[in-house]
Parts: structure tokens; sequence; C-alpha cells
């Protein structure tokens, strides 16, 4: 079982996004708890996580802060990282599970990242071409998500208290012990 935490914005269609494309592996057993993180004010994230049956935090500070406070209080042993308007495609409930699977019993630790794909409903704008180029050189980015066991989350000194934290974390993570999942992720 995993906890999934999310970075979540005021704009409630994205946050509900997100959180649809969650319900099917809570439904079978992988999602225990969902906690959105927002900063006040949040009214509208406070509205969408009593709705959807979420935890949250709100609280004042960098992003790094506030995920690592998140991470903290979860209840399981895996995390997952998304952004809101992230939507997971199908299939990525099995993939997860069986990464799960084989990275508990792996003797060296690992995370895995989802594939990034453009939402084909999205204009095609330059920024995108500069983003998979940032991608090709620099690695993943922070709107693929993340799925980490907690003792590796730790081990690599979880979020540091900055603002661009995730990709902070994502640049501790070697090369070599991440993998990069056949499933797809789309930010709207």
């Amino acid at each position: 079982m995993l906890s999934t935490i999310i970075l979540a914005e005021a704009e409630e269609r994205r946050i509900v996004a997100t959180l649809a494309s969650l319900v099917p592996a809570s439904a079978a057993g992988l999602i225990r708890d969902v906690c959105l993180v927002a900063r006040p004010p949040a009214e509208t994230v406070a509205r969408v996580a009593d709705v959807a049956g979420c935890n949250i935090l709100i609280a004042e500070g960098p992003n790094g802060a506030l995920l690592a406070q998140a991470a903290k209080a979860a209840r399981t042993d895996w995390l997952m990282f998304l952004r809101a308007g992230a939507i997971l495609e199908g299939g990525w409930i099995d993939e997860t599970a069986q990464f799960m699977e084989a990275a508990t019993l792996a003797p060296k630790a690992r995370a895995a990242l989802f594939r990034y794909a453009r939402s084909p409903h999205s204009d095609v704008r330059m920024r995108d071409a500069f983003k998979a180029a940032r991608r090709l050189l620099l690695g993943p980015s922070a709107d693929q998500g993340l799925l980490i066991a907690r003792a590796h989350y730790e081990s690599l000194g979880g979020h540091p208290p900055i603002e661009r934290a995730e990709a902070k974390l994502l640049s501790r993570l070697r090369r070599h012990d991440r993998i990069l999942l056949r499933s797809r992720i789309v930010a709207a």
C-alpha cells in the first residue's frame, strides 16, 4: 500500500482530475491515504479534500517543507508524490504494484517515475519543446511524479525546505537508482 501526496494549487478542476485518476487504485487497495498539501488561503483545497475524503495539510512555508511534513505524516512504507493536474493513464496500478513488490525484495533501493505525456487536448507551445529538451538533458521533472519507499526517501534526506524541493530531491536520485515506468502521466 502507498500514501499519495499531492501538491495542490487553488484550482479545483486540476485537483479533482488528479483525484479521479486515483480512484481505481484506491478501490483496488493500492492507495491507503491521500494528502492534499497547500498554502493558505486554501478554501477550495479544503472543500475538495472534505468531499473526497482526503487528508489535508495547509501551512505556510516553501513547498519542500510542506511535502516533507506530509511525508512524515503518511501512514505507509511507500510514498507517491504528484502535482495537482497530473493524470495517471490506465495500466499504472498493476505496474506500480509490481514495481513496489520488486523494489521491496531488491538489495538496492530504487525509485520510479512515470513516463511524461503531453495532454492531447492542450495546444503545442514553444515551452513544451523546451520542457522536452530539459527532461532529455537534465533528467526527469517533478511533473512526472515520484514513487519511492519511505526508507529511501528518508535516506536521501527527503524534500529540502526550499521552493524547488522536488527538483532537488530528483537530482539526488542517481540515474541508475531510478526507473522510468511504462505508465504515462499527463500534466493537465
